[in-house]
Formats: structure tokens, sequence, C-alpha cells
């Protein structure tokens, strides 16, 4: 398991930062791979309203993934300048409370979801014919909380040590197993949408397992009682880190469902269609997390160790790389999007044309702007590494404004384009917090680590 943590602070950036996010981004190829199995299997087996219903639960969904993500991934930060500076005592002490942050937030929001979830499909003005298969997809996924948390922070503390293969080899277990029950539990036994969602549940659980089974061999992160006691200080510190995290996915969902409302406001074909082009959103963002997870840990570690030089030019690095990625991922998608969008649609030949011309314009406009949304995750992540949260919480303020503004707005002047539009409006808008934001807190850090020599 040592060959797996990976030292950042050491060795050429560029280099560093593409391992570290290339097993990330196969993990992503396998998650996503069972995202769109789930939908094309729900669409072909079920049809459009199916489908519908799934599009209806992606956000509410998020909601709870995206403050999970925002959580583990803060506790991250603090484990990855730990194991930078070499201190294991704290990288302990920090896992120890970490672990029973996480927990305790697993049980807030199993009870939130379960009590909140039929409120919030009415809240979006979700069509009546849609809401049984998105409550029942939603409920069944929340009972799986604390296992997503679990997983969410295994492979959060992987992900800090630098160990991205073992997370990906979890995926790859977990969208295996997810493809083969999906098949099994929708067409062949015929258990509708709830086969759909516990496929998905039983896939997480596996992926829970796998990271940790391989967690418990790594000898630095053997936990003593002592290690397991809050530390209010320590707390403090966590929670000011991951709270605007876990708040910043929070608004960024919240933008999400508004939209979704705006979306429900149309034709069930155009909810399809908007469902059936979000879900190849997902493939177009396979490496953007990726390249966040690497610069979150690259920049964390480097801070640990003080090498502000490091930082400068591992940012010049991922911007390139980055970019190239984003258009290569545009050209593939452009080309073969309609075709692969066709699996996503089963009706009459007017629903299926009509659904995947809805999903194919969504999809073109995405793609001409990707590379606004690999620069987003770019910078993000490196002012994340540093410790400052706050900033991109603010950039999902300004997301959060922009996407809202844009599909309110937009729609009622230009129709369905203009829900389009506000997708890519919002990362453009969080783009201008970022860059911004990036080169204030490069020069805060850098005066400060000036200041304690």
């Amino acid at each position: 398991m040592a060959a797996r943590i990976k030292n950042m602070t050491a060795g050429k950036p560029v280099s560093l930062i593409v391992a570290f996010a290339l097993p990330l981004m196969i993990g992503n190829v396998f998650q996503q791979l069972y995202s769109v199995v789930d939908s094309m299997v729900v669409g072909k087996s079920l049809g459009v309203s199916a489908l519908a219903g799934l599009g209806a639960a992606s956000w509410p969904n998020w909601v709870i993934l995206g403050i999970l993500q925002g959580l583990t991934q803060g506790f991250s930060i603090l484990i990855s300048q730990a194991f930078g500076a070499k201190d294991t005592d704290r990288l302990r002490t920090v896992l120890g409370n970490a672990v029973i942050l996480s927990s305790i937030s697993a049980v807030i929001l199993l009870a939130a979801g379960q009590l909140g979830v039929l409120p919030i499909l009415r809240l979006l003005k979700t069509p009546d014919e849609v809401v049984p298969y998105a409550l029942l997809y939603l409920r069944i996924c929340f009972i799986g909380i604390p296992v997503i948390t679990a997983y969410n922070l295994l492979a959060a503390i992987l992900r800090a040590l630098g160990d991205g293969q073992t997370p990906l080899r979890a995926m790859m277990v977990a969208s295996v197993i997810n493809v083969v029950l999906d098949l099994l539990f929708v067409p062949v036994l015929g258990l509708g949408i709830a086969g759909a969602a516990c496929a998905t549940l039983i896939a997480q659980l596996c992926s829970c397992i796998y990271c940790f089974y391989y967690i418990r061999k790594i000898e630095l992160l053997f936990l003593q009682r002592e290690h397991l006691r809050l530390r209010p200080r320590l707390v403090g510190s966590m929670l000011a880190i991951s709270a605007p995290m876990a708040l910043q996915n929070l608004l960024i969902a919240g933008g999400g469902m508004i939209v979704q409302s705006v979306v429900n406001r149309f034709s069930l074909v155009f909810i399809a269609g908007f469902t059936a082009g979000s879900k190849l959103h997902g493939v177009l963002e396979i490496a953007t997390s990726s390249y966040g997870f690497a610069m979150t840990t690259y920049v964390g570690q480097n801070l640990g160790a003080r090498r502000m030089d490091r930082i400068h030019k591992g940012v010049r690095s991922a911007i390139g790389v980055a970019v190239l990625t984003s258009v290569i991922i545009s050209a593939v998608m452009l080309l073969l999007g309609r075709w692969i969008l066709g699996g996503f649609v089963s009706g009459t030949a007017e629903e299926v044309s009509r659904t995947i011309d809805v999903a194919y314009r969504y999809l073109t406009i995405m793609c001409i702007c990707l590379p606004v949304l690999y620069l987003l995750y770019i910078f993000r992540s490196s002012i994340q590494g540093m410790g400052n949260t706050v900033l991109p919480m603010v950039s999902a303020i300004a997301e959060l404004l922009m996407r809202t503004g844009s599909a309110l707005i937009l729609s009622s002047y230009i129709g369905e384009t203009g829900v389009f539009l506000a997708e890519v409006l919002a990362w453009a808008g969080a783009d201008v917090v970022l860059i911004t934001s990036y080169f204030i807190t490069i020069r805060k850090t850098e005066a400060l680590l000036h200041t304690d020599r």
C-alpha cells in the first residue's frame, strides 16, 4: 500500500498532476458509465416519464451528495497538509475527528433527506406523472446516505495521501456491479425504477467495502483511542474549511434545482431531452473533478512543505493540460453525441426524434464552452488546497446567481435555449470570481509564509 501513497512535494509538477488525475478520470468514466446505464435502461425499459423522473431526482440527490463531498473533501485538505508536513500525529487526529463528524453528518442528512424529499419535488413543480418515479428513486437512494458518506470519506483520505488508484479500482468494481444489476433488476425482474435505485445502492456499498479493505492496511492511518476524541479547536478549524465547501456545493445544487423547476414547466419531451443531455454533461466533466482532486492534494501537500514555487508551476501546468483535455472531449462528444443520445430514449419515432434534438442542442452548447468549466475546477481546487474555502464559496454564489438568473430571465425571452445557456453562463460567472481570488490568495499565502520564517 505504501507504493500507492504519493509525495507530491518532489518531482515534475505536470507529471505528478497527470499521474494522479488519470486513475481518477478512469474511475469517473466508470462512475458515469453506471449513471448513463441507469438512464439508458430506465429510458428504454420504462419510457419517457420514467426517464424524466430520473431527471427530476438528479438535483435533490446532488444536494445530499454535494454536502457530503464538500465536508469530506474539506477534511482531506487538512490531512494532505499534515502529510506534506510529515506530522503523523496531527494527521491521525484530524482523521479521527473526521470520522466522528462524518458519522454525525450522515445521520442528520439521512433524516433530512427522507423527510424533505416530497416537499422538494413539489417545490420544484415536478409534473404529477413524474413524481412517483422520482420519489421512489430518491427514497431508496437516501437510505444509502451512511454508505455514501463512508465511501466519500475513505476516498478523500486516500486521495489526500496521493493514492488515486484505490478509489479507481473501487469505482470500477461498483460500476460493473451496477450495470449488471441494472440489467437484471429492471428489464429481467421488472422491478422498475426501484430496481435502478437498488442497483446503485448495492454498487455504492461494494465500493465502500473495497476502500475500507485497503485503507486499513495503511500503517500511517492506524488510530488510537485518543485520536477518536473530538478536539474543539481542531473541529473548529475543520468546519471552517469544510463547511464553506459543503455550502458551495449546496448553492450549486440549489441553482440546479431552480433550473430544474424551470425545465419542469416545459413539455415532457423537453424534460426527458434535458435529462439525457444532463447525463452526458457528466461525461463532459469526466476529467474536471479528477484535475480538481489532483490540484487540491498537490497544492495542499506543497503548502505543507512551504513550496510556493512548486504551487505556481503546478497551476500553470494544470491549466494547459486541462484546456487541452476539454477540447479533445468536446470534439469527441460533438461527433458521437447524437448517436449516444439515441440509447436513452424509447417511444414513438416522433418522441424519440424530438427528445434527441433537445438533448443534442444542450450538449452542443456545453461542448463549445467546456474549457470555461475546466478552468473553474483548476482555480477553485487550487484555492481550496491552500486552505481557503470561503472564496470558492463566493464563486458558488456567483454561479447560483448566473445560473438561476439566466434560466428564469432568458427562458422567458428565448425559450429552451435560455435554459441551456444558464449552465455555461454560470461557469463564466464563477471563473471571474475564482481567477481573481486565486491571485489574491497566492499573494496572501506567500506573505504569511514569509512572515512565519
